[in-house]
Parts: C-alpha cells; sequence; structure tokens
C-alpha cells in the first residue's frame, strides 16, 4: 500500500501535513503489515513514477483533480499532522474518502 502526503518539509520526523498548493515536499510512503517499509521525499508529486494508492490532504477544499483523474483515491486527515499520526490513522480506516458532492 502507497500514501502520498504534501508535507511542509522532507525531515521524516518533524514534518507535518501540508495544504497541497503550500507544500515544500511529498512523502511517498511504503506500507506492508501494517509497517512503513520506506518514505521518501520529492520535491513534486509529478516526481513520484511509482503506483499511487491514496493522496491525503488537508481537507475537501484543496485541488485534487489531478489526482482524481488519474483514479487515485483521496483521502481527508481528521487532525492528525504527523506521517506516523496519518499511517496510524490510515490503518485504522479514520480517514475521510473523498466523494464527489
Amino acid at each position: 500500500m502507497t500514501l502520498l502526503i504534501p508535507t511542509d518539509s522532507n525531515n521524516r520526523h518533524e514534518c507535518i501535513l501540508s495544504s497541497i498548493e503550500e507544500n515544500n515536499s511529498w512523502a511517498y510512503v511504503i506500507l506492508n503489515d501494517g509497517q512503513i517499509i520506506s518514505c521518501d521525499f520529492f520535491d513534486r508529486a509529478e516526481d513520484v513514477i511509482e503506483w499511487i494508492d491514496y493522496v491525503i490532504v488537508l481537507n475537501d477544499k484543496e485541488y485534487i483533480w489531478p489526482f482524481v483523474n488519474d483514479k487515485i483515491k483521496v483521502l481527508i486527515s481528521n487532525n492528525e499532522k504527523s506521517i506516523d499520526e496519518i499511517v496510524e490513522s490510515f490503518l485504522l480506516n479514520k480517514l475521510n474518502l473523498y466523494t464527489q458532492k
């Protein structure tokens, strides 16, 4: 399972979720058996050439259409900020799936 998360920096343990328009990095997280296998950072989402299962966003006001058009599922954070908090909520199904209104 893979997650793409817009973050404010490329420091794995200090970065927090950021809006797509204001982010400085994209964290590409690979999960296996409920654990983070790897976390790599990219300057742009377009730089990720691997498969992306989910994009995590700050709220439902984000510009997510490029991801929706690419058939990537979009999840909305509740109050989670750090990568570890986001992954924990993802594993517990606490993130909201974006649905078109």
